[in-house]
Parts: C-alpha cells; structure tokens; sequence
C-alpha cells in the first residue's frame, strides 16, 4: 500500500476526531471538531475535506448506507510516526537527539512524563535498537 500524503493542519484534526470516536459521519465530525474548536468549520467544509482525504487515500468511506461513514486509513500511531519522521529528517537533520532535546525545552515537563521517558528509553536500549 503506497503512503498517502501528510494531513494538512485541517485533516490531522479530522483524523484526530475519527480516531476518537472511530468511523463516523459527516456530522458527527462537524459536530466534534465543533464542540473542541474555537471556531466553526462549516459542515459543508468538513464535507469537502473528508471527500479531499478519501481521494488522497487518508480516509475510507463505507457507502453502503445513505449516510456515509467515513474512518481513518492508518491508525494514529504510524501516522505521528510518519510525520515525525519527515520531520526529523527536514528540521533536525536526522537526529532524534535534537528533537529530544527541542521537544524537552518547550515547556516545563512533570515528573510523570519524565520517568515515563526514562522508562521508555530503557525498554529502547534493551532492545538494541
């Protein structure tokens, strides 16, 4: 299966509701990008993009019933692993270090997320990798 395109800013956010709630119509989408927005996305404007995103090969959307259903193509997981990884390579040159590092500086990081990291580094040593 080819890798479809990177989501613009608009369809992550879609995909981002779609992973939530799983497949979903037109308006339930409308609906929670709504609820969880500060402004308001036409219905008619999530309707072009979801059929824009069908046609990139980001969504697939079941026409069995009247009402389409619409769900994302790739699981959440590989699609951050796939724009991080474009990511690395274009700003930081390959190195996850540095994005480490960039992320890190951003903003002040609890405890939990920090043992969380110290744990996840260790599994990834362990592992060889």
């Amino acid at each position: 299966m080819p890798v479809p395109p990177q989501p613009t800013r608009a369809e992550l956010a879609i995909l981002r509701v779609l992973w939530q709630l799983g497949p979903s119509t037109v308006r339930q989408v409308h609906e929670s990008l709504r609820d969880t927005q500060d402004n308001d996305t036409g219905y008619t404007t999530v309707l072009k993009l979801l059929q824009n995103m069908t046609e990139k090969g980001l969504v697939q959307r079941d026409e069995t019933e009247r009402t389409h259903v619409y769900e994302a193509a790739l699981s959440q997981k590989r699609t951050q692993r796939d724009l991080l990884r474009d990511l690395m390579d274009r700003a930081f040159g390959g190195s996850a270090s540095s994005v480490v590092a960039q992320a890190l500086s951003m903003k002040r990081t609890s405890a939990e997320e920090l043992a969380e990291i110290r744990k996840l580094l260790d599994e990834h040593e362990r592992r060889g990798k």
